[in-house]
């Protein structure tokens, strides 16, 4: 299974900018999808999340700004990010929680990250 994020940039505070995340490989099923990003010099922390039952959870910091969505085929991720600030600046992760086969402990997989740069 594989995770590729993709999107990031450099954008100017204010902007808005789109990452997403497709998943590929040895799949029976999706349950959580989520975006984490880590700063320079700080911890990984939880963005966004979306749940099997397609409820969301957002950090306190995003409220209001990002939207996480999936494609119809539930293999994809998207993180809408608006009003985007410089602290907003991080490399951002995808993550998955999955069943390879059917019958499998759910799994956490992540893609490799994606930088978004806001300046100001």
């Amino acid at each position: 299974v594989q995770l590729q994020a993709s999107g990031g940039g450099l954008v100017q505070a204010g902007g808005s900018l789109t990452v997403s995340c497709a998943a590929s490989g040895t799949i029976f099923s999706i349950n959580n999808m989520g975006w984490y990003r880590q700063a320079p010099g700080e911890q990984r922390v939880l963005v966004a999340l979306l749940r099997g039952d397609n409820s969301t959870r957002y950090s306190d910091s995003v409220k209001g700004r990002f939207t996480i969505s999936r494609d119809s085929a539930k293999t994809a991720v998207y993180l809408q990010m608006s009003s985007l600030k410089p602290e907003d600046t991080a490399v951002y992760y995808c993550n998955m929680a999955l069943q390879k086969r059917p019958g499998d402990v759910l799994g956490a997989y992540w893609g490799k990250g994606t930088l978004v740069t806001v300046s100001s």
